[in-house]
């Protein structure tokens, strides 16, 4: 079901604006659309469990993945699979989401306007979604959210670690904006590669289904097809996960971080992954793509299965 004009429709739809923010604040807190509650609630438990997860095995590389649950865990038990909740899950969620909905929607609706395949419609409107969300709003929340996570290394060393929001202070009083925004051209690039994959990949999938199941491509799938085809998109999705660890580590704020040697003083995008695969080889790149697997399939049922039928929704209200 690629999302179509419906007939009469002009211009831009706004409406996509609100489908966003509601879809993903749901995902975090299930605080507005009660209709889906206990399908958000599920992303709920999931989601930021999965997000605390990968983060702790992309920062700290040599821990498998039990060791790394370990490790959350003594943060403070199940609240430790929690930590980043207000950056990533409130504040993230409502910009993102409004941005990516709203920008990926209208360029994919254009482009099959234009003629092209709902795959590649999919494609161009989640690169294009992805690269707006990372520039509008990710730069901070991401860099709040592995701060939350990573700064946790420094009690290890028996030094009390700063608060989150005393962290941002004292890095926006030394850097600036720039210091707040430290890897948002790894966040954008991941962002165009996550949403580019994961819509393209579902559009396409969906595309496979009906031929499959011999449904037309002017009626709507079912809801376990769409379910389905998100679930192959989001997990195909995670091909780019070196991307998340060059993120990872240019914004870790862990003490040791700046110990080791052969680490550049000034990261980009090219010189980190030159770094981590020296360092821990091309396995490094790929730490923590496990729960993410999962992550990227919940966010793409949320966030093109069940966008395309909320948005569906909410034009019905009209």
């Amino acid at each position: 079901m690629a999302i179509q004009k419906e007939p009469g429709q002009k211009g831009v739809s706004w409406s996509n604006i609100a489908v966003g923010p509601s879809l993903l604040v749901h995902y975090a807190r299930r605080i507005c659309l009660p209709s889906i509650g206990a399908i958000m609630n599920m992303v709920t438990t999931l989601g930021q469990p999965l997000e605390v997860l990968k983060t702790q095995m992309a920062a700290n590389r040599s821990q498998p993945m039990l060791q790394a649950w370990k490790t959350v865990w003594s943060r403070g038990g199940v609240a430790g699979f929690y930590q980043g909740l207000i950056p990533w899950a409130w504040i993230e969620a409502t910009t993102k989401g409004a941005v990516l909905v709203f920008t990926a929607s209208e360029v994919e609706t254009a482009t099959l306007g234009m003629g092209v395949s709902p795959a590649l419609a999919g494609l161009l409107g989640g690169m294009t979604g992805g690269v707006a969300q990372a520039y509008a709003t990710m730069g901070f929340t991401t860099c709040m959210k592995t701060a939350e996570i990573t700064r946790q290394k420094t009690a290890a060393t028996g030094v009390k670690p700063p608060s989150t929001w005393a962290l941002f202070a004292d890095m926006y009083r030394r850097e600036g904006l720039a210091g707040v925004n430290k890897g948002v051209n790894a966040v954008a690039v991941r962002q165009c590669t996550n949403w580019g994959s994961r819509m393209g990949f579902a559009r396409l999938a969906e595309t496979g289904i009906r031929r499959i199941r011999g449904v037309s491509d002017t009626d709507y799938l079912g809801p376990v097809d769409k379910i389905l085809a998100s679930s192959i998109g989001g997990a195909l999705a995670t091909w780019n996960q070196p991307i998340e660890v060059v993120r990872i580590e240019m914004q870790s704020m862990a003490k040791g971080a700046a110990v080791n040697v052969n680490r550049p003083a000034k990261l980009t995008v090219l010189n980190t992954l030159a770094f981590i695969y020296k360092e821990n080889g091309l396995k490094g790149l790929y730490r923590g793509v496990t729960p993410r697997i999962g992550l990227g399939i919940w966010q793409t049922i949320c966030m093109v299965s069940l966008t395309d039928y909320v948005k569906i929704w909410v034009k019905g209200q009209k």
